[in-house]
């Protein structure tokens, strides 16, 4: 299968390559650069040069191939609500290529939070939360195609995307949460660090990208969550023991002092489960866990 891959170079993205290229597909990948487009030629991808804001490029790249994998975002939290407006004027644009072809289009989105219990894959977007309300809508353009003829489908990523790539370790959230330890000389969580984040390893998360294309139905939404929910207490410890400074608990009130504007994340139980995903394109994650993976790999 030929298949259009945006953020082809990122730290999702550039597994997913690998793994459909392992799997005997054709990639054609956004890149923006000449460093990028030789990256990925020798990887074996055909480079396609562009950024999410060339339309004609994506509604080409689109047109052209037999699938499209969408892992691109323009991550400026300065101004989020201009990386969200470009992300769904890509996705229309992709989509309306695709119209009535039966072709797969996977995007990605996060994992829902639900008060009080695990999310699943039926769930919907916590619209009440801003933040979530300004990127809700990539949804909503992705599933309106399943009816208009598109094999469209959803990847929604956990908090925690973590493993090693030629960049190094990386975890998701948890990678900032590594940055705020190292500054502030220790690993924190909030009350009892009860809050929970769920994780999977990014070759795993790759290799779902590529069951969707494969065979997932019109209209589904995928969780890729190897781990339900991973405390926040445990992740602080296990930082402080990798980076040899103390975990310590803060109080709700001077979270914002701790952890500035993951505040609010960090103090949030968000769970969610994977298990209609997997009875439904037979995923199996395989990789480490977060914590196994932080304790051997965070530089």
């Amino acid at each position: 299968m030929r298949v259009f891959v945006t953020g082809a170079t990122g730290f999702i993205g550039s597994a997913v390559v690998h793994d459909l290229l392992s799997a005997g597909h054709q990639v054609h990948a956004l890149v923006r650069s000449d460093a990028q487009a030789s990256s990925l030629a020798a990887a074996g991808a055909t480079p396609v040069r562009g950024t999410l804001e060339d339309l004609e490029v994506l509604r080409r790249g689109a047109a052209e191939a037999d699938g499209v994998i969408h892992t691109a975002f323009v991550v400026d939290f300065a101004d989020f609500v201009r990386g969200c407006a470009i992300d769904q004027r890509a996705i229309a644009t992709m989509g309306e290529a695709l119209v009535g072809s039966d072709r797969p289009f996977v995007v990605t989105s996060g994992t829902p939070f639900v008060a009080g219990r695990v999310a699943t894959e039926q769930d919907d977007p916590d619209r009440a939360n801003p933040i979530i309300a300004l990127r809700a809508p990539a949804e909503d353009i992705t599933l309106a195609l399943a009816a208009r003829g598109v094999r469209a489908s959803l990847v929604r990523q956990p908090r925690s995307v973590h493993g090693t790539s030629e960049q190094g370790w990386r975890g998701g959230l948890v990678h900032l949460l590594a940055d705020l330890a190292r500054t502030r000389g220790e690993s924190a969580y909030i009350d009892d660090g009860a809050q929970r984040w769920p994780a999977v390893h990014r070759l795993d998360a790759a290799r779902l990208y590529r069951l969707a294309l494969e065979r997932a139905p019109a209209g589904a939404r995928l969780h890729a969550t190897a781990e339900e929910g991973v405390s926040l207490r445990d992740i602080a410890t296990a930082l402080g023991r990798r980076l040899g400074v103390p975990a310590v608990s803060r109080s709700r009130e001077a979270a914002a002092e701790a952890f500035g504007p993951l505040a609010s994340l960090v103090g949030t139980d968000q769970t969610a489960s994977s298990a209609l995903t997997r009875e439904r394109l037979g995923w199996q994650p395989v990789g480490p866990t977060l914590l196994a993976d932080l304790e051997a790999n965070l530089a």
